[in-house]
């Protein structure tokens, strides 16, 4: 089955939303939903699941396209249109798709909406892959490195926080896979019956735990620590599934 990318516009100024409009609606594999000078005339049609990509300016009266983006759905994705270079850092810290300089060409337009439809036809294959099952998503899709990329949850070995950076290490890959995105957010996305926190710039996923020395996790050659914040969550986690008396508290 074909992929049609529900498409809207919104953007205060009639000139650029017309033609990003245009755009989507010379695009074969685009439909456009609707068009809209305010957020908060669309945020019903977005709410309701109504639109799969948003090409959103950033400088608008009353509700800001940063703003706005802080509470659309994941499902939702994003492409900032703006004249303005100075938010592309806060932009990606929203998770937007991409983020496109005004005046904008059809070819850098369609290379963003070919993004978008990557990755809606990546999440329904998931979906559809995991249809008539209770546990959590198979997979999360990040962006790193201009691509978006599917990575299977049970590949998962741990996850490291960098600042505005997170790397994810996994069973199958020699190099990580770094993503702009916090810590926090790819925390609530990952299944929490198999994935735990054990440090501020560490989650590990638990199925892959094979040793543990001295109050640190062992990843081949790597040393996960347990932080104080965390360790008696994870003496817990590790009591109850082992025979081994409680971790030593004064264990370094």
């Amino acid at each position: 089955m074909t992929t049609t990318l529900r498409s809207c516009v919104i953007d205060d100024e009639p000139l650029a939303s017309g033609l990003i409009a245009s755009y989507i609606e010379k695009t074969p594999f685009m439909t456009l939903v609707g068009e809209f000078s305010s957020p908060r005339d669309a945020i019903q049609l977005i709410l309701d699941g109504g639109a799969d990509v948003v090409f959103l300016d950033i400088q608008m009266p009353q509700l800001n396209g940063i703003e706005f983006a802080r509470i659309i759905p994941p499902s939702t994705r994003i492409v900032f249109t703006t004249a303005f270079d100075t938010y592309a850092v806060e932009g990606f810290r929203v998770n937007a798709l991409d983020y496109l300089l005004k005046p904008v060409s059809y070819e850098e337009f369609l290379a963003a909406a070919n993004r978008a439809l990557q990755w809606v036809e990546m999440a329904r294959s998931g979906s559809a892959a995991n249809s008539g099952s209770s546990s959590s998503n198979d997979y999360i899709i990040v962006k790193s490195e201009y691509k978006l990329v599917q990575i299977p949850v049970n590949d998962i070995l741990y996850i490291e926080g960098l600042k505005d950076y997170v790397k994810i290490y996994t069973t199958d890959n020699d190099r990580c896979i770094m993503t702009l995105m916090s810590m926090k957010t790819l925390e609530r996305s990952l299944p929490a019956d198999r994935f735990m926190r054990v440090h501020r710039s560490f989650i590990v996923n638990t199925g892959k735990i094979k040793v543990i020395e001295r109050n640190r996790i062992v990843f081949g050659k790597t040393y996960i620590p347990v932080s104080e914040s965390y360790k008696q969550a994870f003496s817990d986690y590790v009591t109850a599934r082992s025979i081994l008396p409680r971790l030593d508290d004064n264990t370094e």
